[in-house]
């Protein structure tokens, strides 16, 4: 392995608190040569959910064999484990608390470490920020080329939660919103190649109302609701220059219909 290699960080951490940069410090000590990528750190407090739908939506997008720092860890200081997960040909540093349930579900091959050696920790004992003392200087130092199983034993019984995902009934999708991003816009866990089943005609509902389904958002030329596909490939619901969670009331979890027509 390259030293220069590429580690995100993705946490609810915010930026009034020096977190972050104290991450990024500890990781530079140990590999200066490595490029740090934000991806967020605008997490919904403790919402591992949230943290988890993001870090597997947004790692392929990254050359093979980045590294992922991923803290969303209400847990923090109990008796859950710090881990590493191999999937897709990239590397994983988090919590053991499910923060990584979308890699582990959709990943054909998968390889998770149960992170216990000292050597490789600014500190074991850290009751409130394994982020820097455990997760951040763990990742640096495999970005400079430490063998994975240095880092710990692999294990099989590691944290997951059931990722939703649409159920397909002859021509009906059932489906529900999974995230909604700042702009207000409602997501779905129902994706193009779903829908393609369907055929080129559907229709979509959302709480009990059929949507207009659209191509971009500039083909909305009102305040009412309206639905696309979204750049990554999902259903989404979205309200112009607006947003469709305020307007309509749109929140995690609620149900989606489509039916072919």
């Amino acid at each position: 392995m390259s030293h220069e290699r590429i580690i995100t960080l993705t946490t609810d951490f915010g930026y009034k608190d020096p977190f972050v940069g104290e991450m990024k410090g500890v990781i530079l000590s140990i590999n200066p040569s490595v490029t740090l990528v934000d991806i967020t750190h605008a997490i919904e407090p403790h919402n591992i959910e949230e943290g988890a739908f993001i870090i597997g939506s947004s790692y392929k997008y990254f050359p093979s064999e980045t590294i992922h720092i991923t803290v969303v860890d209400p847990e923090v200081g109990s008796e859950r484990r710090p881990i590493i997960v191999e999937a897709d040909g990239h590397y994983f540093v988090g919590p053991d608390n499910g923060i990584f349930s979308y890699i582990m579900s959709f990943s054909e091959k998968l390889k998770v470490l149960h992170i216990k050696e000292e050597k490789y920790m600014l500190s074991e004992y850290s009751p409130t920020f394994q982020g820097r003392d455990i997760f951040a200087p763990v990742a640096a130092w495999l970005s400079r080329g430490i063998a994975l199983e240095s880092f710990g034993c692999t294990i099989d019984d590691f944290k997951r939660f059931e990722v939703p995902v649409p159920k397909v009934e002859g021509d009906k999708i059932s489906g529900e919103i999974i995230y909604v991003d700042r702009f207000g816009n409602a997501i779905t866990n129902i994706r193009k190649g779903t829908l393609q089943g369907l055929g080129e005609k559907y229709s979509v509902k959302i709480k009990g109302k059929i949507v207009r389904t659209v191509k971009n958002y500039a083909q909305a030329s009102d305040k009412g609701l309206y639905c696309l596909i979204n750049s990554s490939g999902h259903l989404e619901f979205f309200v112009n220059m607006d947003s469709a969670s305020r307007l309509f009331n749109i929140n995690k979890g609620e149900k989606v219909t489509v039916l072919r027509q």
